[in-house]
């Protein structure tokens, strides 16, 4: 007794077997077709010509086409045509049937959108192969579709994540930008400007001032390291250790003698948010500071830097005059110590502290602006009130990078001395 031959079946876990459509004028032939398919466990339609055949393909979809090369009406090779035309999600293997052996013919099939071969009359081995041929592809194919689903699936939760990201971004700007409500402020004997402009939604600058008495403010500008919400955390819990509206959460104020409101000296302060930093927080950050607390009556100034650009003198008589010395930033070496800088406002002077963001910006070609850079532009601009001239340097500035975003954030706050009024 002769053993059968082999099943073939399309092993696809928990799919139905690949539609196949035979399409053949003959019906002796579409059934010796049907008969051997669904022995290899493929779900078989069939079409008696190529319109018939066309119309199937509208309304069901067909993994595999077997048809005829020579039918009347129709022929195979038109049909072919017209099933690539039609419009369809997943991709359609096609064999053509034939006894046509010219190389010219075989061409004009696969131009036409023939995928395989199979001579008239039909081996049943060699079907067996082509279909497992055209099955492997298909595989291929619905991988490729399953992993592009998957692609889509997770760029669109990702880009989800990003909207709402990016809605908390907007918000957290919104909220920074409270931190600098006051833009301008006055304190009868003198008045500071103040500018910030993040690189990114959230930035780690941070300028402002805060009274201590009836004589004596503070202004300061901050630069947390890195960007984005880190740094911005960051900069929020500094601007309440430095908030003149939470007198008792200032890490700058304290009680003297006499119980009156008092203020630890500049460097004191530097040293106090150095020891926070380091014992307290504990994180992988660290900030520059300039730091200088101004007697309004007297015009006296103590000044620290803490690793920040060079705080600006702008004399009333024109002479621009870098301050400061130098000193390590906040939070990266234990027991630091950090000098201050002494000197007297007269009326009439300016005294202006900036963000590296400022003197780092480079150019297209990637010059940096630097400090004399910086100097160049205000001197150019000394005529304007201190709101104009930040104003003014922020289009400078933006003009030198090639109207590119800014790298890094942009600070800066300007404080007019008028004297005792």
């Amino acid at each position: 007794m002769s053993t059968p031959p082999a099943t073939f079946k399309d092993t696809r876990s928990g799919l139905p077997p690949r539609p196949v459509l035979v399409v053949d004028d003959s019906k002796a032939q579409r059934r010796i077709l049907q008969m051997q398919l669904t022995r290899w466990g493929y779900d078989v339609t069939e079409a008696g010509s190529g319109e018939e055949a066309l119309a199937l393909c509208q309304t069901k979809h067909f993994d595999i086409i077997l048809s005829d090369w020579m039918m009347t009406g129709m022929s195979g090779l038109e049909f072919c045509k017209a099933f690539r035309a039609l419009p369809r999600e997943a991709y359609g293997y096609f064999v053509l049937l034939t006894s046509k052996s010219e190389k010219a013919e075989i061409a004009d099939g696969l131009e036409h959108g023939a995928d395989d071969f199979v001579s008239k009359p039909v081996n049943a081995d060699e079907l067996r192969a082509r279909l497992r041929s055209g099955t492997r592809i298909l595989g291929m194919q619905d991988e490729l579709v399953e992993k592009n689903r998957l692609i889509s699936s997770t760029l669109g939760k990702l880009q989800a994540m990003y909207d709402s990201l990016d809605r908390d971004l907007i918000e957290a700007r919104k909220l920074q930008q409270t931190l600098v409500r006051e833009r301008f402020r006055d304190f009868g004997a003198g008045t500071a400007a103040l500018m910030l402009r993040p690189s990114g939604h959230v930035g780690g600058d941070l300028v402002g001032s805060f009274v201590i008495d009836d004589d004596r403010v503070v202004i300061y500008a901050v630069d947390v390291s890195g960007h984005g919400v880190a740094s911005a955390m960051m900069t929020a819990r500094l601007a309440g250790l430095l908030s003149g509206g939470s007198a008792d959460q200032n890490i700058a104020l304290r009680t003297g003698p006499d119980g009156r409101k008092d203020a630890w000296r500049p460097a004191e302060v530097a040293e106090r948010l150095n020891r926070m930093m380091l014992e307290d927080i504990q994180v992988d950050q660290y900030f520059t500071l300039a730091y200088a607390e101004i007697n309004l009556r007297t015009g006296a100034t103590c000044l620290v830097q803490a690793g920040h650009p060079h705080p600006i003198l702008l004399h009333k008589n024109g002479r621009i005059e870098e301050l400061g010395n130098g000193g390590m930033p906040i939070g990266l070496i234990t027991d630091a110590t950090f000098q201050q800088t002494e000197f007297t406002l007269r009326p009439g002077d300016r005294l202006f502290l900036v963000s590296d963001g400022v003197t780092e910006c480079p150019s297209p070609a990637g010059d940096e602006l630097g400090a004399q850079g910086m100097i160049s532009l205000l001197r150019q601009n000394l005529p304007l009130n201190s709101p104009q001239l930040l104003e003014a340097l922020l289009w400078d500035l933006n003009s030198f990078a090639g109207g590119q975003d800014f790298p890094d954030d942009v600070s800066g706050l300007i404080f007019d001395y008028r004297g005792d009024p």
